[in-house]
């Protein structure tokens, strides 16, 4: 038997194409929603458990006990044992005379080392520990939002992909009847090889585009997937339709909101209180330190020397205090205080770098918010005459006015309308999501 040849590399990579679509496993889809989608990414995506893992640490660590606020218990137990073979004079016989000895001891023991007093450094270094768990919460707040972000533009990426693949059916089935017409006009001898040869051309590039696009689709639904932290075996359906909602700004609105409640900027608020610790602790240095270290020990001993056995027993108990104050250590204090203060300095300047750099990137995405909304406008106008166009020229080639050069270019023009008001409505949506999370509404509002 004979196996089918393909003659053309273009056939050829067109069946490789459908060899990895068609090869793609087949599972029941499950519906999705946006707000399911959102629930599923909160839930299960991997930047979001590793942030939630990281603030548990903080919140760890986030103890008096770090600090060194209790003190510090041990117990104990040492045990000793020694053997000796020393000699000793013999004053009688003027000879050294040599005599075993075995010495055990058993000594338990319990100590406490607690620092009473350290220019309340202890307590600073608690609320400094309060501003980190605060600003791991934040730090994990930002996380949250820009997967949120990520989430919804890759939900709306599908969408998009979903669409483009619609228009490309919809010009390729143009096109194969366009092909079949072509055909149907040659066996009546009503046209020539060359007009077939250029519907067959324009049938196989859209059939082509077509399969390239089922890539892209799949590519988005894997994206989407790794988002929601699903396997890539998991097939959804997206519920949701692929438009998106015109809203009404005002940019000094939008600015208020920015200031009150945008995470990145709150978290550099946190971080300046810490900052300010920092110069507290530097400065509880200059202070003196009282600390008590007390305890207790049992020693129990045995001796066998000259087949002689002898028990004795030790028991002591202390409580001892220290107090210590640096007079001079070369300045290292002083310059570890004015070191804390020129960081907290540079804070404050970081601070208002990120306000201004969030004040321009709020203007920028208002003013690129409203392009956009024009431009959609527009991309409905074109798209709605480029639609009523193409069924125009439709009937003019059944009708032979137009020739099929003149149709191909109207079907192309038609192709790049959709695609055009397909983008601004994905950009706008893009745009709506930025500027909600500058204004840190992102989490409040969806």
């Amino acid at each position: 038997m004979n196996k089918m040849k393909f003659s053309t590399p273009r056939q050829q990579y067109i069946l490789v194409l459908l060899t990895v679509i068609f090869a793609w496993p087949l599972f029941a889809q499950q519906q999705l929603t946006l707000d399911n989608a959102i629930l599923k990414g909160l839930e299960n995506n991997f930047q979001i458990r590793i942030a939630k893992e990281q603030y548990n640490i903080t919140d760890l660590n986030n103890t008096w006990g770090t600090v060194g606020r209790f003190p510090a218990i041990n117990l104990g137990i040492t045990s000793r044992n020694r053997f000796d073979d020393t000699p000793s004079f013999d004053t009688t016989s003027f000879e050294y005379v040599r005599a075993d000895q075995f010495t055990n001891s058993l000594t338990p023991y319990a100590s406490m080392q607690w620092l009473l007093f350290d220019g309340l450094s202890v307590s600073m270094n608690k609320q400094k520990l309060d501003y980190l768990e605060q600003y791991s919460l934040g730090y994990s707040t930002i996380v949250v939002e820009n997967t949120l972000q990520s989430i919804i533009l890759g939900y709306y990426l599908a969408l998009l992909e979903i669409e483009r693949l619609k228009v490309l059916e919809s010009v390729k089935a143009l096109s194969g009847d366009r092909y079949k017409y072509e055909m149907m006009r040659k066996e009546l001898g009503s046209s020539v090889t060359f007009e077939v040869l250029q519907a067959k051309n324009s049938f196989f590039s859209d059939s082509t585009n077509y399969l390239l696009q089922q890539l892209r689709v799949k590519n988005a639904f894997l994206t989407l997937n790794l988002l929601l932290g699903e396997p890539p075996e998991v097939q959804f359906e997206l519920v949701d339709s692929f438009q998106a909602e015109l809203q009404h700004y005002n940019l000094d609105d939008l600015k208020n909101k920015m200031m009150a409640s945008n995470r990145t900027l709150l978290n550099q608020y946190v971080n300046q209180e810490i900052l300010k610790k920092d110069v507290s602790i530097a400065k509880s240095n200059m202070w003196p330190t009282l600390s008590l270290n007390a305890g207790a020990d049992y020693s129990q001993n045995w001796y066998d020397w000259e087949k002689h056995d002898k028990n004795t027993y030790l028991f002591d108990y202390y409580a001892n205090f220290t107090l210590s104050f640096n007079l001079f250590n070369g300045g290292n204090t002083r310059r570890a205080i004015e070191s804390a203060k020129i960081t907290e300095k540079i804070g404050q300047i970081e601070i208002q770098q990120a306000t201004q750099a969030l004040e321009n990137l709020m203007v920028n995405q208002f003013d690129l918010y409203l392009i956009r909304k024009q431009l959609l406008e527009v991309a409905n106008v074109n798209l709605e005459s480029a639609g009523l166009n193409l069924q125009i020229a439709t009937e003019k080639y059944r009708n032979g006015t137009i020739n099929s050069f003149n149709y191909r270019d109207v079907q192309l023009i038609f192709l790049s309308a959709s695609s055009n008001k397909l983008n601004a409505v994905y950009d706008l949506i893009d745009s709506q999501i930025e500027l909600l999370r500058l204004t840190g509404g992102i989490i409040t509002e969806r």
